[in-house]
């Protein structure tokens, strides 16, 4: 079964969806805040852009900083989904119409994302394994205070959106940063951590996360609509390329994402 800190797509029957983490490199970049730098010895760069409020105004902020400091004419842009995201797609395309960027490329991480870069006047290219990006900026579900390990996928899936090509997108980013709310940025994390699993034998992946978290956490399969159940109620949600997706629902803080795995 595949760890659950895995950096790229794994072809056991068990993928993870918290991802992008560098162990070794990180550039912190929040707004008012001191900044440090670090760098593995691939040259990448995770970034996080953090407000400090939960609200629109300062993740609108966030999202200028993240397009002004990092996105320079020419670049291939991987191009993140959630709100932050939407709001940096929709300047990315007024920089576009001015005449401060130019020759940019677009490679969405949803359906969603490319259709709001499609209204914004964004080029796109569709992701391919060979995909070369400069740059990618997205929404976090919340990350660790200190690894920066972070956890995507916990929103509820729309359409044909595709969390492994979310994830594909990302980890083939040059350069990434993520966008996030004061309250996203934290140790001891609690909540839900997705799992993403082949449908087949959904059951038998989940019965044996279950053994190993035993009294620390509740294993679901996510529904695709209607309300949740262990077993995913009346329609379980399976993605485009037939997995469905576990969340493990902890009852009690996680004390290290970096320690945190499934096999």
């Amino acid at each position: 079964m595949a760890s659950l800190l895995s950096s790229s797509a794994s072809s056991s029957s068990s993928t993870s969806l918290k991802l992008l983490h560098f162990p070794s490199a990180f550039e912190f970049d929040g707004i008012g805040r001191r900044r440090r730098r670090r760098r593995d010895k691939n040259n990448s760069l995770l970034k996080v852009t953090r407000s400090s409020l939960a609200d629109a105004s300062t993740l609108l902020l966030a999202a200028h900083h993240t397009v002004d400091r990092y996105i320079r004419s020419g670049m291939v842009i991987g191009l993140g989904s959630g709100c932050a995201s939407g709001m940096a797609i929709q300047y990315m395309g007024r920089q576009l119409r001015a005449g401060a960027l130019k020759d940019i490329v677009g490679v969405p991480t949803s359906v969603g994302s490319a259709s709001e870069a499609a209204k914004a006047g964004i080029p796109l290219n569709q992701y391919q394994d060979c995909s070369q990006i400069d740059f990618a900026f997205d929404d976090a579900d919340i990350i660790e205070e200190g690894t920066l390990v972070s956890v995507i996928g916990r929103r509820r899936l729309q359409g044909e959106e595709s969390i492994l090509q979310e994830k594909s997108v990302l980890n083939a980013a040059n350069k990434l940063a993520f966008m996030i709310t004061e309250s996203q940025y934290k140790g001891g994390l609690d909540g839900a951590v997705p799992v993403l699993v082949q449908s087949l034998n959904w059951m038998e992946i989940a019965e044996k996360i279950d053994d190993l978290f035993l009294g620390d956490a509740e294993v679901w399969r996510r529904p695709s609509i209607g309300q949740a159940d262990p077993l995913g109620g009346i329609n379980p949600l399976v993605t485009k390329e037939g997995h469905n997706v576990l969340d493990l629902i902890f009852t009690s803080p996680i004390l290290s994402l970096v320690n945190f795995k499934c096999s």
